[in-house]
C-alpha cells in the first residue's frame, strides 16, 4: 500500500521540475513536450491494459485437453464481453503445475489468477501470497458447506470453491454374476464377500492402489470415514492410532488380497478392459467406460454401514487471486463469475471430468444428473468429505500412504503401521 501511494508522486515529480527549467522555451515546444510527457504518464498508469484499452488478466489452469480447454473458452468469453477484458489463458499439468506456481511467486511475477487443487490453498494462503478476498456471507452461503473449509485460512477467505467431483465404487455387474452375487452392495462386508465371491472364480475381486502417491490416500480415507476413522481431530491433534483406522486399514489389505495392487492409470485400464470385478475411481473413468459397450457394469455409492452409504473423499478446484495482481479488481470479479453456478454449470456439463459446480443450487442440475451414471456421483457428494486444512497436509499425507503401504506389502500388521505414523505424524505438528 505505501508503494502505491507513493507511485504518482514519483511519476509527477519530472513535470514539476520540468515547469520551472523550461520557462524559456517557445509555446510550440511546451506544447509538444508536454502532449510528448502526457501521452508517457498515460501509458505509466495502464497497469495491465492492452492497446485496445481493455484490461489484461492472466489465468493459469489445469483443463488442457482439446475439449477441455474448449470449454473453458467458452466460458471465459463470455466474461470478456460482459467486463471489456481479455483473459489470458496459460495451462498447466497436474505433474509440474505446482513446481511452475511456486516458481512464479518467487520470481516476483505470479499470474493474476490461479486455480488450485483443494489440498493445496492452505498452502498457499498460509504463505502469505494469495489476494485476501471479500467475504460476503450471503454470496458464500450458496457452496457446499464442506467445500468452505479449504477456502479459509485464519479466518479469512482466499479461495472460491469452483467445481467439485468425488469417488465412487465401479463394479463389474458380468463378473458378480458369474460369481453368483445378485444383491447390492451397500455395506464394505458386503464388498468383501462379493470380492471373495469372484476370487473363487478364479478371477480378481477388487483392485487396490498399491504405492501411488498424491492418490492411495484418497482410496484409504473413505474406509476410514466410513468406519468413524479420522487423521486429525478437532483440535487438529492427529488421531491415527484408533480402532476405527485399524479396522479400515484390516478391510483395505483384505480386499487387496482378493485383486492385485497397481497404480491408479493401471487400475482404471484393467476395469476397462474387464479384468477386475470393483474399483473405486472418478468420474474420468465413466467417460472411458461409455466408449465400451461391451463391458457392463454400473457405478455404485461407496458402501457404509447399512444405514447410510458410506463417504467418499471429495476434491474440488478452487480459484485465487495473486496477492500480487495489479488487476485485483478485474481478478475477483473473475473468480466471482467463474464459480457462480450459472456459468460453472456450462462448463461441468461439457465434459465428465469438470465434475460439479460448488455451487450447491447447481450440482443436482439436469445437465448434469440426466446420465443415470454420472448421477451417482452427485449423489455421492451429499455422503463426501475432504481432507484437513492443514499447511502439513501434504507431510501428513506421506505418513498415510507410507502407512498403507507397509500394510500391503506384509511389512507391519495395520496396528503396527499406523501407531508408527501417528508418533511420526506427531512429531511433525
Amino acid at each position: 500500500m505505501k508503494s502505491r501511494n507513493h507511485q504518482p508522486l514519483r511519476r509527477f515529480a519530472p513535470l514539476r521540475q520540468w515547469r520551472i527549467t523550461s520557462v524559456k522555451l517557445s509555446h510550440t515546444a511546451l506544447l509538444v513536450a508536454f502532449v510528448a510527457l502526457v501521452t508517457l504518464v498515460v501509458a505509466s498508469c495502464g497497469n495491465g491494459e492492452t492497446t485496445s484499452g481493455k484490461r489484461t488478466i492472466r489465468f493459469w489452469h489445469f483443463w488442457t485437453e482439446s475439449g477441455q480447454l474448449a470449454a473453458l473458452k467458452q466460458v471465459v468469453a463470455r466474461f470478456e464481453q460482459e467486463h471489456n477484458c481479455t483473459v489470458e489463458l496459460t495451462g498447466l499439468s497436474w505433474k509440474d503445475g505446482k513446481t511452475k506456481l511456486q516458481a512464479a511467486f518467487n520470481s516476483g511475477e505470479p499470474p493474476d489468477v490461479i486455480e488450485l487443487g483443494s489440498d493445496w490453498v492452505a498452502q498457499f494462503s498460509s504463505a502469505g501470497v494469495l489476494d485476501n478476498l471479500v467475504m460476503d456471507s450471503m454470496a458464500l452461503s450458496r457452496f457446499v458447506p464442506y467445500s468452505m473449509a479449504s477456502a479459509m485460512w485464519d479466518g479469512k477467505l482466499y479461495a472460491y470453491p469452483w467445481t467439485l467431483d468425488t469417488r465412487v465404487l465401479y463394479v463389474n455387474t458380468d463378473m458378480l454374476a458369474k460369481a453368483g452375487w445378485t444383491k447390492d452392495i451397500t455395506t464394505m462386508d458386503d464388498m468383501l464377500a462379493a470380492s471373495r465371491a469372484v476370487q473363487s472364480t478364479g478371477a480378481y475381486g477388487f483392485a487396490a492402489s498399491g504405492a501411488d502417491v498424491h492418490r492411495l490416500y484418497k482410496k484409504i480415507l473413505p474406509f476410514m470415514w466410513s468406519m468413524g476413522g479420522d487423521i486429525l481431530d478437532a483440535n487438529g491433534k492427529p488421531v491415527l492410532y484408533t480402532p476405527q483406522n485399524i479396522k479400515a486399514f484390516t478391510m483395505y489389505a483384505d480386499l487387496a488380497r482378493t485383486g492385485f495392487m497397481e497404480t491408479q492409470r493401471e487400475l482404471d485400464a484393467a476395469f476397462q478392459q474387464g479384468k477386475v470385478a470393483m474399483w473405486q475411481s472418478g468420474s474420468w473413468l465413466l467417460t472411458k467406460l461409455k466408449a465400451t459397450p461391451a463391458l457392463k457394469f454400473k457405478a455404485v455409492l461407496m458402501p457404509g454401514d447399512g444405514s447410510q452409504p458410506g463417504l467418499s473423499f471429495a476434491g474440488g478446484e478452487y480459484l485465487s487471486v495473486s496477492n500480487a495482481s495489479k488487476e485485483k479488481q478485474t481478478a475477483r470479479a473473475f473468480v466471482r463469475f467463474m464459480s457462480d453456478g450459472k456459468n460453472s454449470v456450462d462448463f461441468c456439463s461439457s465434459f465428465m471430468e469438470a465434475g460439479f459446480p460448488a455451487d450447491k443450487s447447481f450440482y443436482l442440475d439436469p445437465k448434469l444428473t440426466s446420465d443415470p451414471q454420472r448421477a451417482v456421483f452427485a449423489k455421492q457428494l451429499e455422503f463426501a468429505r475432504m481432507t484437513p486444512v492443514h499447511p502439513k497436509w501434504l507431510e501428513l499425507e506421506a505418513l498415510l500412504e507410507d502407512a498403507v503401504v507397509k500394510v500391503l506389502l506384509g511389512e507391519a500388521p495395520p496396528e503396527k503401521a499406523l501407531e508408527a505414523a501417528q508418533y511420526e505424524a506427531s512429531k511433525i505438528m
